[in-house]
């Protein structure tokens, strides 16, 4: 049996959730169906908690950065793990320093490919600049 969340935990449903974030309800199911969100159920409604609304955001912004599910789902992993021993906690650290490092090195060719579209720009504008005297 499924115990009622307290009045004071503010819950959402699919729907709510869906147009905060403007997704479909599919794809929310897809998400639970991943594991990635975890409601409560009561019959057939969900009830989406306030760490199921945050995970939620998580997993639209890693998609927009362009993590896949699997690494959103590690990331939530590292998250949730509650490390036991030293060698559990050397792999969280060795798998953390190896995405910062993967994300660094993202940032650097993000920052490069704006440098170039920002020339590129400026080369249109010089050009448009070139119509308009004639």
């Amino acid at each position: 049996m499924i115990t009622k969340p307290s009045s004071r935990q503010h819950t959402y449903s699919i729907s709510e959730l869906a147009e905060e974030f403007s997704v479909t309800l599919r794809s929310i199911r897809f998400y639970e169906d991943q594991g990635l969100l975890k409601p409560q159920r009561e019959g057939k409604n969900r009830i989406f908690s306030r760490q199921d609304r945050a995970r939620l955001k998580l997993i639209l912004r890693g998609k927009r950065l362009g993590f896949t599910l699997n690494d959103i789902q590690e990331l939530f992993n590292l998250y949730d793990a509650e490390a036991q021993n030293k060698k559990q906690v050397q792999v969280m650290l060795n798998t953390i320093r190896a995405r910062q490092y993967k994300l660094l090195q993202q940032q650097a060719d993000i920052d490069l490919i704006m440098m170039e579209l920002n020339a590129a720009e400026r080369r249109c504008y010089q050009q448009m600049n070139k119509f308009d005297e004639h």
